[in-house]
């Protein structure tokens, strides 16, 4: 443990801030620059620095204007030019040059690996000037505190506060808005400081207050923190509230502040406000005298004064002390040197403030920027003391956290620490040119306060002087106050060091009370790479003394802690370095950590290990009983027996196993019984997979692996941790895999490890994960394994603890309930049934010999154990068969999702149901449509019924027999013959269908794929169940959405409305509407069928018959109340209305073609009894139910137009064959006459000029004679565009129109043939029509001449 840099930020764009700040100068060659360096007489050397560091730059010295610019940027120390401030909470990082200022705030970034940091990336960038020629001199940015009561310490804000060049202070928010500006002095200002309130560490500790310090050239100005605080809050308030309002800000009132002249000292350039300091009797009355002689008096009670000390010039360091309050001078002496009366400069509205009022006209204006603001004198304050030293200059002053300390730098290269106490120096360094300054307090950790003799104190704290030195580019850590060196870092030389010295602004004891201020102290900016780095100091390298055997025993525990690490140290030395470390360490906890550190080294060899716990364990003996610690020496023996053990386990797998492995005959009948269906698993289970190297079983074991696996207790026993699966399984695999190979002899092993202590039960937990674990191994060797597996079970069943001697055969032995528990629980099917079959041979071998040694018969051995075992078995074997169906892979390019691994376990926990679940699931994966489940089903029926038939059908057997999916499907229904019947199956793969399709409703082929699987279920109890909770659940929301929006718009919708308030597209949802109306007439032919048929009865498996879950789909179906059946119908023609519409996008409102009642019944629960429609409905609405089945039936015309007359319509679409039928049956049942809507369909036809189908419908009409004046006038419009209109006209047809009767030849003219969609018919066509006109019409109708004439006239056309 040393000290360290940690990079906690990076700043981003780091070259776009130096750009910004240095725009205005221009890339010079580097030539001219090193003749410039020449030619200057200056004892600087930066130049010759920046020389030396830049060999590669001046033999560079043509390249382009960019490249030289790039690496200036890179070289040149920019940053030191710049003013520089970094929050103390590290969320804002302020960068001014001059006029210009960039503002850097805090972000989390994510890198490429993942991995979350925080970088500050440019927030605000732009000028902070007003006045002409002022510059930037200091800046410093105080985070303010939240006054929420849930706030945990985190600032609420932060305000950057700057110091110009003219005098005035101006305070900015983050984000670059101003919020006050005043002017307290005319001089430049010289430098910003903040002290905020510390928690005092002792009682008699004075509190600080928190305050702001403004440092000028003979002026400084203190400001209250308290009132700073509320000022700054109430600005950034009114700020806001005006931008939000557009109006303008309101003027705030000027600061209060204190500004004291220092006087007696020629030149000041950097200040430290202490605080407030109450002097002892003592120093009171030594005072007193020094200052005002023999006659001088003194008060009771010591004033409390406020510290400044000063670094510059005559003297070198300056002490000044001015008293609080405005009580009487201490001495009549005094009153010259102390200034006991504080004047408080209250500025009025007007000074101090510029710009705030807008309303000035331009004359107002430019008087008040001519005229400076007015500024109160300050107060002489006279110097109490100093350190004289008329050479030396000092150059900037560093306070310690505790206010105690103070680090100087000079132009000598000195560092100088300074006991404001008594105001004298105690220590300098040399050799520090441009120093750079900051102070770290740490606080002692809890570990290292139990071995302090002072426990019950509060906690120490640890201050350490911060030096960097950037002409050697070196960063060093001091103790104090005479304390060595204990860090030193190579940093580059372009560096800035960063101590802010104050925390949060607004903190006091109540309010931080709970808080966790996490603020940084010391940081190291780098502008090269733009790392931002703290410094972390352990507290114990405080205690330096020789003397500390604490100090020295982390040194060694370092050491060793450094030679574990090493990768080129051989076994040898670190075995010879380790035991010398471990034995000068003296406190046990170090020792005992150090031990424990090199036990969890996976470099370190076992027999270096073992050598050297053995020499500390032997070295611990030796000692007194009474100076060794009990838990030292326990960890040593305990961890002394482990790595004995481990070294035992790792020769008997070197050595040769010489056992013969015992034939069991029963087994390998089991085996060569179950060998088809091992094979067919494995040949699915065995696909390749990617798999990282250090997860593989055959990884060796480290020893540090398996002492961390392993624990001893007090009583000698070893008891296995289960950490992780992985690990437990690596540790399973060591001890066991090589016996289970056959490599190393069971017996020994066993002996070993029950030698050792473990228990058998953790030993058979071990050996049954990795038999579980390792099944592709197993499998491929199954014979051999099984063997050694067997072995291995009676070896370890015959350890002392095992079987209970006791037990009785007639009970259930715990250590075989233990297999059976761990093969119900896995997801190995084979291995789990290989295990199984071998704890059924053990037990039954185990109860033969129990039943021989009692003298008792052979009936009395069959056990309630060997039952359990039975049933056991039979559930893996129709485990192993379902596992097998499930690892089938669904088609490629399938999404079907992972395989689904089942267990003994997951299946009686899934309910009566769960096999037909997870078939359900699979149908759905593997794409398997209705229709073809039907089929292999049916197969699996045809082969229990027809196995008596002639060699032909075998042959059709055998083939079909080649497609494995069909034949494992019927495998596990013939296993499953009650779970897995026919319609549970098509009720759990509707269910799962219509799930699936909940989740994405663009998937309309899932709803359809369930419905169509509903439509297979024979049983009209499950289907009126299933339908009831599909539409319920599934349908019902999404199909009310879909009417009320067709409701709204009035025709059917386009596909952003869709998704928008359906949640699907145009197109899905046509077939969503579709299947609906499938849904509702399944529902109410199954409410129309259940009279007539008896409910199933459901039933399982007897070897399942334990299910304990869910209740299955089919039992929820047959639990579903009876449905209204006139509602059911209401909703269906709801859903048929919303159908057509949405497949021919015909312009309706389809709810307003009902009544009040009947648009209340809708989307109601189909189980209740609604008040419906009756009696004759409005001849309004009955017009409009009318006009809308004349739109779908013209709509349907339109679209069949393209098919040709032979072609058979579809079964779906538009095109379909079943649209006129519907559309009857709707007109029936929205009281519309059925023969005007054939009639309409007729002349539609034949408008379209489809006359053969109009043929076919013209057969159903009952009105001849209306229908005969309407196709009279159809016929007039083909003839008038054949004789009038066409311009193909032939001279026939000329001369036919010329002798044309009159009143014939008027009434063509009158014809309107634009209304035919298919003028261009053939005549014969037209002669065929004006046929079956005649034949219509009868004799004595108004229009029969005229059908007369036209036949005439179509005759002359066609000869």
């Amino acid at each position: 443990m040393s000290c360290s840099l940690f990079e906690f930020c990076r700043i981003q764009e780091l070259r776009t801030v130096r750009n910004f700040l240095f725009q205005t100068q221009t890339a010079e060659p580097v030539a001219d620059k090193n003749q410039t360096a020449e030619n200057e007489l200056s004892w600087d050397t930066s130049d010759w620095e920046a020389a030396w560091d830049n060999n590669e730059s001046k033999e560079e010295a043509s390249a382009n204007a960019k490249t030289v610019e790039e690496e200036t940027s890179q070289s040149e120390p920019w940053l030191q030019d710049c003013v520089v401030s970094l929050s103390p909470c590290a969320d804002l990082l302020v960068v001014a040059r001059e006029q210009k200022a960039v503002f850097l705030s805090a972000k989390w970034r994510t890198d490429g690996s993942g991995r979350e940091s925080m970088a500050l990336a440019v927030s605000w960038t732009g000028t902070l000037s007003t006045e002409e020629g002022e510059c930037v001199n200091s800046v410093v940015a105080i985070p303010l505190a939240s006054q929420k009561r849930s706030s945990t310490g985190r600032p609420d804000w932060t305000c950057v506060v700057v110091g110009f060049t003219s005098g005035y202070v101006r305070f900015y928010t983050e984000n670059g808005v101003l919020l006050l500006a005043q002017l307290l002095h005319l001089d430049p200002v010289l430098r910003l400081k903040c002290r905020t309130y510390e928690i005092p560490r002792h009682p008699g500790v004075t509190e600080q207050h928190e305050e702001l310090s403004i440092l000028y050239p003979a002026a400084l100005v203190t400001i209250d923190g308290f009132s700073l605080f509320q000022s700054l809050r109430a600005c950034r308030n009114q700020v806001a509230r005006a931008a939000a309002a557009g109006s303008d800000v309101v003027p705030p009132p000027p600061l209060a502040y204190k500004k004291w002249g220092l006087q007696e000292m020629d030149a000041i350039v950097d200040h430290s406000s202490v605080g407030v300091t109450t002097l002892c009797v003592f120093d009171q009355m030594k005072n007193a005298s020094i200052l005002g002689g023999f006659n001088a008096t003194v008060k009771g009670s010591p004033p409390a004064m406020s510290q400044f000390v000063t670094v510059g010039a005559g003297p070198f360091t300056g002490f000044y002390y001015a008293v609080e309050g405005n009580s009487q001078p201490l001495l009549s002496h005094v009153a010259l040197a102390v200034a006991s009366k504080l004047t408080s400069a209250l500025f009025s509205a007007a000074s101090g403030w510029l710009g705030w009022n807008k309303n000035k006209n331009k004359s107002e204006e430019e008087a008040a920027q001519k005229q400076k603001p007015k500024v109160e004198p300050a107060t002489p304050l006279g110097i109490r003391f100093g350190l004289p030293d008329s050479r030396r200059h000092g150059e900037s002053i560093c306070l310690s956290p505790c206010n105690t300390l103070a680090g100087v730098t000079d132009d000598f290269g000195r560092v100088t620490l300074l006991d404001l106490a008594r105001g004298i120096a105690i220590r300098m360094w040399k050799g520090y040119r441009d120093a750079q300054l900051g102070w770290l307090q740490v606080q002692e950790e809890r570990g290292d306060r139990e071995f302090s003799p002072s426990a019950s104190l509060p906690r120490r704290h640890a201050l350490f002087l911060v030096i960097y030195a950037p002409r050697r580019g070196i960063l060093e850590v001091w103790a104090m106050q005479r304390g060595p060196r204990v860090g030193a870092f190579t940093v580059g030389k372009q560096c800035r060091l960063l101590f802010a010295g104050y925390r949060l602004m607004g903190v006091n004891s109540v309010t931080s009370q709970g808080w966790q201020l996490h603020t940084q102290q010391v940081c190291l900016l780098d502008p090269t790479t733009g790392a931002l780095r703290s410094i972390n100091i352990p507290f114990h390298l405080a205690l330096s003394d020789k003397k500390n055997e604490r100090a020295k025993d982390m040194h060694l525990l370092k050491r060793l802690s450094a030679l574990v690490k090493s990768s080129d140290v051989d076994p040898e030395t670190l075995e010879s370095e380790a035991k010398s470390v471990l034995l000068e360490i003296k406190h046990p906890a170090v020792k005992k950590q150090a031990l424990e550190s090199l036990l969890s080294n996976k470099d370190a060899p076992v027999s270096c290990l073992t050598n050297v716990t053995r020499a500390l364990h032997d070295a611990l003996k030796q000692q007194a009983a009474d100076e060794v610690e009990a838990s030292l020496q326990q960890l040593c023996s305990s961890q002394l027996k482990l790595l004995q053990l481990f070294t035992d386990i790792q020769q008997l797998q070197l050595a040769e196993n010489t056992e013969a492995c015992s034939e069991n005959d029963s087994l390998e009948e089991e085996l060569s019984r179950v060998e088809p269906t091992l094979r067919r698993y494995a040949s699915f289970s065995a696909k390749p997979s990617v798999s990282f190297a250090q997860d593989s079983p055959d990884t060796p074991l480290p020893a540090q692996t398996f002492l961390s696996l392993l624990e001893c207790t007090e009583e000698g026993e070893v008891k296995v941790v289960h950490r992780s699966d992985a690990e437990w399984n690596q540790l399973g695999s060591f001890m066991f895999w090589a016996c289970l190979c056959g490599k190393s002899s069971i017996r020994k092993v066993c002996d070993t490890l029950e030698q050792a202590g473990i228990s058998p039960q953790q030993l058979l937990s071990l050996l049954l994960s990795v038999w579980l674990q390792r099944e592709k191994e197993v499998l491929q060797k199954p014979v051999e394994t099984v063997r050694n597996l067997h072995s291995l079970l009676v070896a370890l069943s015959e350890v002392k603890g095992a079987v209970d001697e006791s037990w009785d055969p007639q009970s259930v032995s715990p250590w075989w309930q233990q297999v059976r528990a761990t093969c119900i629980q896995s997801h190995n099917a084979a291995a789990a049934l290989l295990a199984a079959s071998v704890a059924q041979r053990a037990t039954k071998a185990a109860i033969a010999s129990r039943a021989d040694s009692k003298l008792q018969s052979e009936w009395e051995a069959v056990s309630l154990e060997l039952e359990q075992w039975e049933v056991c078995v039979r559930q893996l074997e129709d485990v192993l068969v379902l596992q097998t169906l499930l690892l089938i892979p669904p088609p490629q390019g399938a999404a079907g999702g992972a395989a689904a691994h089942c267990s003994i376990k997951t299946l009686l926990e899934g309910g009566t149901g769960g096999i037909a679940d997870n078939v359900s699931k699979w149908v759905f994966r593997q794409h398997m449509a209705p229709e073809r489940l039907k089929e292999i089903l049916q197969k699996e029926t045809g082969d229990e019924t027809c196995e008596q038939e002639g060699g032909k059908e075998r042959t059709e057997e055998s083939e079909e027999s080649n497609d494995r999916t069909a034949e494992l499907l019927v495998a596990v229904c013939q296993r499953f013959p009650q779970s897995l019947a026919p319609d549970l199956l098509f009720a759990h793969c509707c269910w799962e269908h219509v799930v699936q399709w909940n989740k994405d409703p663009e998937e309309a082929a899932c709803l359809s794929c369930a419905v169509e699987h509903l439509k297979l279920i024979s049983s009209p109890h499950i289907q009126l169940g299933i339908s009831t909770m599909m539409w319920s659940t599934f349908i019902v929301k999404r199909f009310s959405a879909a009417a009320y929006l067709m409701e709204k718009v009035g025709k059917a919708p386009k596909d952003r409305l869709c998704r928008r308030d359906v949640g699907m597209g145009d197109k899905s949802m046509t077939t969503f509407l579709s299947c609906c109306v499938q849904l509702l007439q399944i529902l109410m032919e199954a409410d129309s069928s259940t009279e007539e048929v008896s409910a199933p009865e459901l039933s399982v498996e007897e070897v399942w018959s334990g299910a304990k879950g869910p209740a299955s789909i089919a039992e929820l179906a047959l639990d579903q109340r009876g449905v209204h059946f006139p509602l059911v119908q209401h909703h269906c023609l709801l859903a048929s209305l919303l159908h057509a519409a949405m497949s021919f996008s015909v312009k309706v409102k389809p709810l307003s073609l009902f009544d009040n009642k009947g648009k209340n019944a809708f989307f109601r629960d189909l189980t209740t009894i609604q008040l419906m429609p009756s009696g004759d409905m409005d001849p309004g609405l009955v017009s409009q139910r009318q006009e809308f089945l004349f739109r779908v039936l013209t709509a349907w015309v339109q679209a069949i137009d393209d098919l040709s007359i032979a072609a058979p319509l579809p079964s779906t679409g538009p095109k379909a064959d079943w649209w006129p039928s519907l559309c009857l049956e709707l007109g029936s049942l929205l009281q519309v006459n059925p023969d005007i809507l054939r009639r309409h369909l007729v002349c539609e036809l034949y408008n379209q000029g489809l006359d053969l189908r109009a043929e076919e419908v013209m057969l159903e009409v009952e009105d001849k004679d209306v229908l005969g004046s309407q196709l009279l006038v159809l016929t007039g419009q083909r003839l008038s565009y054949s004789l009038l209109h066409n311009q193909n006209q032939t001279q026939a047809a000329m001369e036919l129109l010329a002798r044309l009767p009159p009143t014939l030849c008027t009434w063509l003219k009158a014809m309107d043939p634009s209304e035919l969609r298919c003028p261009l018919v053939s005549l014969s066509q037209t002669s065929r029509l004006v046929s079956r006109l005649i034949e219509m019409l009868p004799e004595n109708h108004a229009q029969y001449t005229l059908a007369l004439h036209l036949q005439e006239a179509v005759d002359v056309l066609t000869t």
